[in-house]
């Protein structure tokens, strides 16, 4: 089962993770919303479409941009459709 963990916090865990470019990409249902706070940024990644990102907050604590999403990603992606990842020193433990 995988873990995200920030401040000692799991965010999520899950062993239905989907696995892209190293990142592992958390079911929706599996995800501690009540840490998450929609940021406002988007990227683009050409082949799964545009991202969009939230804060982590944890007590006091706010690890900006430190999740990411695709609501609606490109057909290449659609695995991945409201799934969650995290880095900025979120540890994921396989």
């Amino acid at each position: 089962m995988a873990r995200a963990i920030w401040d000692d916090v799991v965010l999520a865990e899950s062993d239905l993770c989907v696995i892209v470019e190293g990142n592992h990409y958390f079911p929706p249902g599996s995800v501690r919303r009540d840490l998450l706070k929609p940021s406002g940024t988007t990227t683009v990644c050409p082949w799964k479409g545009v991202a969009g990102y939230y804060d982590v907050v944890v007590g006091e604590r706010i690890n900006r941009d430190a999740a990411w999403f695709y609501e609606e990603p490109k057909p290449a992606a659609r695995e991945i459709a409201n799934h969650v990842a995290f880095w900025r020193g979120v540890r994921v433990e396989p």
